[in-house]
């Protein structure tokens, strides 16, 4: 049997996350005793844990279909191209810091300054689009203590709370980009394989729907139910079900996450009672 075979990383913050976004679309993912290479039992998958830094170039030459990635990874790789879905976990940016005791009069302040960074395609195009003429040094880690060891005058890093960035003394000036994790596919992807990608599309579509909107249960007067349902669209129009009470009805709709609050301002003004929400585990449409 064809398996697609799907990257994510060996460790870090994503590989948490990515193995709880496949289970909620139903996909089981037996780790076994530490396996590099897992093949998943009840979906035509193959889970390869890597190393975050190798998962672009095996991307890029076929070695494996597609890869749960931030993508921050991709944009330097010049990969942005190959992603299909965003999934709306692990989101971050990648920032310009400088210390504490510095001032930053805008981009201008990096005229000639040493910069240190894990991403150096990304950091000079950015720097290029600013006409900024700066110097670059590419370190893999701790590139937070740069500036304190005289290394650097600034940095430019992945910054999620900015926690580390206190703790070293330093304050985020400059945003360069934002980046969440993503579903990308190799472009020398099989079109054999098509069909499963397709189908995982399908089911992480339905939770990250899910994930976006709450189910509204609600009652009202008859005679208000018309200005009601127009602040309730849900997926096509909103149900509505006479009660046992005369004049009243039950209302039912899906409203999203991002306006939860407004909508149920209005709805209360508009004579709603009763308001019931629910969590919605899986939203196929």
């Amino acid at each position: 049997m064809k398996r697609l075979k799907i990257a994510i990383q060996k460790s870090g913050r994503l590989h948490e996350a990515s193995l709880q976004m496949l289970a909620k679309a139903g996909i089981r993912v037996d780790n076994g005793n530490d396996r590099l290479k897992v093949a998943v039992k009840n979906f035509p998958i193959e889970i390869l844990y890597l190393r975050n830094g190798d998962i672009p170039h095996y991307l890029a030459d076929g070695t494996i279909d597609a890869a749960i990635i931030g993508e921050n990874v991709l944009i330097e790789q010049d990969l942005q191209q190959s992603i299909v879905q965003r999934l709306n976990f692990s989101k971050c940016r990648l920032s310009i810091a400088i210390p504490n005791e510095l001032t930053y009069n805008g981009i201008k302040s990096l005229e000639g300054k040493k910069i240190a960074t894990s991403y150096p395609k990304t950091v000079h195009n950015f720097l290029t689009q600013k006409n900024i003429k700066a110097e670059l040094h590419q370190l893999n880690g701790s590139v937070e203590i740069a500036p304190n060891m005289g290394m650097a005058d600034a940095i430019v890093d992945i910054v999620s709370t900015g926690n580390t960035l206190f703790k070293n003394n330093l304050k985020e000036v400059e945003q360069v980009l934002t980046s969440e994790a993503v579903l990308s596919i190799s472009p020398k992807l099989s079109p054999k394989l098509q069909d499963i990608v397709e189908k995982l599309l399908f089911r992480l579509r339905a939770v990250l729907q899910a994930k976006n909107t709450k189910y509204i249960l609600l009652n009202a007067p008859n005679d208000k139910v018309p200005l009601i349902i127009n602040d309730l669209p849900g997926m096509k129009s909103p149900t509505v079900l006479p009660l046992a009470e005369k004049g009243w009805s039950s209302i039912h709709s899906v409203i999203h996450e991002e306006t939860f609050w407004e909508v149920i301002d209005q709805l209360k003004k508009k004579g709603a009672e009763g308001i019931l929400i629910c969590p919605i585990e899986k939203m196929v449409l």
